[in-house]
C-alpha cells in the first residue's frame, strides 16, 4: 500500500532571500538532526545570468532501526538524491529527493517548495509532500513502513525549528536582510543591483477566515458547505487557530481529503472543521473517513439539509412542549445544550408531529451547533468543534419506555451518529430515576464507542455535589430548575392534548421526508372484513410486541398460530374494489379453530380512543396472526369467526368501520429480557394466556 503525505502551507515572517541563506547552512550536515549523517555535492549548473541554481546532492541517512533488521537488509546507512532548483528571479526553490537505497524494493519520492507568500512578499511559504511504497523487503514490509513514517513524522516537525534556529543564528551574526536578485547583461559581464521584483506569480492562497465562513455574519454563511476551489490552501497558523493541535500525519490526511472533494465534487465542500470531524471519528484513515463523508454529502443533497435552519419553521406545537433549547456555554467553552426530556411527552410528540417533524427538530438543533462552534471559536480564540448537552430526567418514568418512541429515537439517534459524528463533546445526565438503565440498554448499542465515553450520569441530587455539575459550568449560569441562579426560558414541556393527534395517513403523506417509512401503519377494520397481520417466528422465545391506538369505532384483538402457511388471498372480482379495499383474509374458511390453528391470546375488546400495548412470547415456531375485527355482539366468543358474509352492504355503512394505527416488531428473547420486561406498566397483565402457553403482557 502506498503511503502518502501532504503538508499544509508553513509560513514563514521572512523574505525568500533571508529563507534561503538559512536553508543552505543545513548542508553539507545539520548537528539538529542526527539521522542527517552527511551530505555531497554530486553536479552544479548554474545559468549564464545567475538566475537558475541546480544542485544535485548525496545524502547520507542513519534510521533508527532494530538492529537485527538493519543486519538483514545488510546496510547501515541509507542514501537519497536530492536536486535543488533555484531561480532567484522567481524567488522559488524546488526539491526532489528520492531514494538510491534498495530502489528495486522500495520508492520513496519527496518534492518541497519555497514560494513567496502572494499577500505579502516579505514572506516565504513552504509546502511538502511525499510517497512511500514498499514492494518488498525480506518480510518485514510492515515493520519498515512503521519504522519509516515514524522517522518522517519526526523529521517533519524539526523541519521549521530548524530554519528558525539558524535564522537567529544569523541575526547574531548581524545578517538580517539581504536584498533582492536582479541582473543587467551588459557586454557579456553581469551586473547586480537592488530592486524590488514584479508581483510574486506564486498559488493563491485565500484568506482562510474569509475562505472558511469564520468571520461571515450573512446568512448565505449558515449553510454547511462553503464554496472551494483546486487552488485553495490551507496553512499551519490557521490549522492551529481554528482546527486545533494536529500531527503531522493528521494534518496530511485533512488536506488530501480536502484536496480530494475539491478535484472530484463540483462546487460547494464541506468546511474544514466538518471534514476534520469525519477523519476523527475513522481514527483518521483516510479511505474509511472519505467513504464515510460521502454518505453523508449525498444525505445532505438529497434532503437539502444546508438549507434546513433557512427554510424550515418549527411548528407552534414544538415550541410549546418540546423542553429543550440553548443555554449559554460550558467552562471549556463549548455551546451548551439542555434538555429536560423527563418532562417531555415523547408519545404525544411522535403521534401529533410524527417523527419527520421531530427528525428536522434534532437536525436543526444540530446545524446550529455547528454554527455556534464557529462563533465560538471567535469569541474564545481557541478551536472548538463540539458542544455539551445536559439532560434533566426529572420526571422520566415507564411513559416514556413507550416502545414505538424509543423506535423513533434509535431512528434518529442513527442518522444523526452517521452525519454529525464528534460534534458531542461531553453528556451530562442528571437525576437519573432507576429506569434509566432500561433506556440505556436500548439506546446505547446505537452509540459510537468514543461518544459513550463522554457520557456522565449522576443520580439523584449527586450532581450537586464535588465533582458535579459545578466542574463543567460556571455556578452563575446553572439554571434554576437545577438550584442555580440563572433564569432558563425554556419549556417546560407537558403534555400534548390529545385532540392534536394525527391520523398515520397524514403523517405519512409529508412530502420531503427524511425517514422513508413510519414506524406507525394504518388499517382500516369493517363489519364482516377484520384486518390480519401475519407474522413469521423461526425460532422459539421470539417476543411479538405491539402498541395501537383505535382512531374510530370499537374493535376486538385476538392473536392466532398456525403451523402451516396461509395461502395468499384471492383476489375478488364482482364490484368489490370498486366499493374500497377489503381486507384479505389470511385464516382460510376451511381452516377449523382448535385444528388448524389456535388462540394464542384470549380476546380483547378494545373501545374507541383506546392506546394498547403489549407483548407475546412465542412457545413454538410457525405462523402467527394478529386479529383486529369490528366489535359486535358476538365479538367475545373464541369460536365466532366472521367471515365476508355481507360486505357489499357493509362497506357502504360508515358506522360498520373502526379505524387502528399499529406498530409490531420481533424481538430475539435475550433482546426482551434486556428491555421489554421492564416496559410493564402498573395496568400490564389483565389479558393471559392460554393455558398451553407462556405468559403475555398488555397494557392500556
Amino acid at each position: 500500500m502506498v503511503q502518502e503525505y501532504q503538508s499544509p502551507v508553513r509560513v514563514y515572517k521572512h523574505p525568500f532571500e533571508l529563507i534561503m541563506a538559512a536553508y543552505v547552512r543545513r548542508f553539507p550536515k545539520c548537528p539538529l538532526i542526527p539521522m542527517f549523517v552527511d551530505s555531497e555535492i554530486i553536479s552544479e549548473s548554474q545559468s549564464d545570468d545567475g538566475c537558475v541554481l541546480v544542485t544535485e546532492r548525496r545524502c547520507t541517512i542513519d534510521i533508527e532501526a532494530p538492529r537485527l533488521l538493519k543486519r538483514i537488509a545488510g546496510v547501515d546507512y541509507l542514501y537519497f538524491m536530492q536536486k535543488n532548483s533555484l531561480n532567484r528571479r522567481d524567488r522559488t526553490l524546488h526539491i526532489e529527493v528520492h531514494n538510491e537505497t534498495f530502489s528495486n524494493r522500495v520508492i520513496v519520492r519527496e518534492r518541497c517548495s519555497y514560494t513567496v507568500h502572494p499577500e505579502n512578499e516579505s514572506w516565504t511559504c513552504f509546502e511538502q509532500s511525499a510517497s512511500l511504497d514498499i514492494k518488498s523487503f525480506f518480510g518485514f514490509e510492515s515493520t519498515a513502513e512503521k519504522i519509516a513514517m515514524k522517522q518522517y513524522a519526526s523529521s517533519i516537525k524539526k523541519g521549521k525549528e530548524i530554519i528558525e534556529y539558524y535564522l537567529r543564528e544569523l541575526e547574531k551574526e548581524g545578517l538580517t536582510y539581504i536584498p533582492r536578485w536582479t541582473s543587467t547583461v551588459d557586454s557579456g559581464t553581469v551586473t547586480w543591483r537592488h530592486q524590488l521584483p514584479p508581483p510574486s506569480a506564486a498559488r493563491a492562497i485565500p484568506v482562510n477566515s474569509a475562505k472558511d465562513g469564520l468571520h461571515c455574519k450573512d446568512s448565505s454563511c449558515s449553510a454547511e458547505l462553503v464554496t472551494g476551489s483546486p487552488d485553495d490552501k490551507l496553512d499551519a497558523d490557521y490549522i492551529r487557530r481554528y482546527l486545533g493541535d494536529l500531527t503531522p500525519l493528521q494534518e496530511s490526511c485533512l488536506i488530501r481529503l480536502r484536496q480530494w472533494l475539491q478535484e472530484t465534487h463540483k462546487g460547494k465542500i464541506p468546511k474544514d472543521q466538518h471534514v476534520l470531524r469525519f477523519l476523527r471519528a475513522r481514527d483518521f484513515n483516510l479511505d474509511k473517513a472519505r467513504e464515510f463523508l460521502c454518505q453523508s454529502l449525498t444525505w445532505r443533497r438529497q434532503h437539502q439539509v444546508d438549507f434546513l435552519l433557512d427554510t424550515w419553521k418549527r411548528p407552534q406545537l414544538l415550541q410549546d412542549y418540546y423542553s429543550g433549547g440553548w443555554h449559554h456555554h460550558d467552562k471549556d467553552g463549548r455551546p451548551l445544550y439542555i434538555l429536560r426530556l423527563g418532562q417531555m411527552d415523547t408519545k404525544g410528540l411522535v403521534r401529533a408531529l410524527g417523527e419527520e417533524a421531530l427528525l428536522r427538530q434534532v437536525l436543526s438543533i444540530n446545524e446550529e451547533g455547528l454554527r455556534r462552534c464557529e462563533e465560538n471559536t471567535r469569541v474564545f480564540g481557541r478551536p472548538i468543534s463540539s458542544w455539551t448537552c445536559l439532560v434533566d430526567l426529572d420526571g422520566l418514568n415507564m411513559r416514556h419506555l413507550w416502545r414505538p418512541g424509543i423506535k423513533a429515537l434509535l431512528r434518529i439517534i442513527e442518522i444523526v451518529e452517521a452525519n454529525y459524528p464528534e460534534t458531542l463533546g461531553r453528556l451530562l445526565i442528571l437525576r437519573a430515576p432507576r429506569v434509566f438503565p432500561v433506556l440505556w440498554t436500548l439506546v446505547s448499542p446505537l452509540i459510537d464507542e468514543n461518544t459513550r465515553k463522554k457520557f456522565l450520569v449522576y443520580a439523584g441530587n449527586d450532581y450537586q455535589g464535588p465533582g458535579g455539575l459545578v466542574d463543567y459550568i460556571d455556578r452563575e449560569i446553572i439554571p434554576d430548575f437545577l438550584q442555580g441562579d440563572c433564569m432558563c426560558d425554556i419549556p417546560e414541556g407537558g403534555m400534548v392534548p390529545k385532540f392534536l393527534y394525527r391520523t398515520a395517513e397524514e403523517l405519512e403523506s409529508e412530502e420531503n421526508r427524511l425517514l422513508t417509512d413510519s414506524i406507525y401503519k394504518s388499517a382500516s377494520i369493517y363489519k364482516g372484513a377484520p384486518y390480519e397481520l401475519l407474522i413469521e417466528i423461526t425460532e422459539a422465545s421470539s417476543v411479538i410486541t405491539w402498541d395501537f391506538d383505535v382512531s374510530k369505532g370499537d374493535v376486538v384483538f385476538n392473536i392466532y398460530h398456525s403451523r402451516k402457511a396461509p395461502q395468499p388471498p384471492r383476489k375478488e372480482t364482482h364490484g368489490i374494489a370498486s366499493l374500497g379495499a377489503v381486507n384479505p383474509q389470511l385464516i382460510d374458511k376451511s381452516w377449523v379453530l382448535g385444528q388448524d390453528y389456535s388462540m394464542v391470546e384470549k380476546a380483547l375488546m378494545c373501545r374507541e380512543g383506546e392506546s394498547v400495548q403489549g407483548s407475546h412470547i412465542t412457545r413454538w415456531p410457525g405462523f402467527y396472526i394478529l386479529q383486529w375485527r369490528f366489535l359486535s355482539s358476538a365479538a367475545c366468543a373464541a369460536s365466532s369467526m366472521p367471515r365476508v358474509d355481507d360486505v357489499l352492504a357493509s362497506l357502504q355503512v360508515s358506522s360498520h368501520k373502526c379505524k387502528i394505527m399499529y406498530y409490531t416488531e420481533v424481538l430475539a428473547s435475550c433482546d426482551f429480557r434486556g428491555s421489554m420486561t421492564s416496559l410493564e406498566s402498573c395496568h400490564s397483565g389483565f389479558s393471559q394466556l392460554s393455558g398451553t402457553t407462556t405468559s403475555s403482557t398488555i397494557s392500556r
